[in-house]
């Protein structure tokens, strides 16, 4: 889970990728948009869920960077949207011990 966790908090994209990425946030719906974004019914447990969803937004960052003309922008703000939205519900981290 420290994984996941690692990943999702070192992404960076640009800035306007995120903004549609938290407009399109609001919107989510686990139930609707997760199975149509992974293109799979059902995935065990959350960490796997956000494996999946990275491993999704790491294919689309490169199709994006190298301008690919499958590229699909839409796409991408609704799987980075998803990361955001799944995260939400990961159990806090706990604090490091000095």
């Amino acid at each position: 889970m420290t994984d996941i966790l690692r990943i999702v908090s070192a992404l960076r994209r640009p800035r306007l990728l995120v903004r549609a990425a938290r407009f399109a946030l609001d919107a989510y719906d686990r139930q609707r948009d997760l199975a149509r974004v992974l293109g799979e019914a059902a995935l065990p447990g959350q960490a796997a869920v956000l494996e999946a969803l990275c491993d999704s937004e790491a294919a689309h960052e490169l199709a994006r960077r190298s301008r690919a003309t499958t590229y699909d922008a839409a796409l991408h703000v609704e799987v980075l949207a998803a990361i955001m939205a799944e995260a939400r519900h990961l159990p806090p981290r706990e604090p490091a011990i000095r």
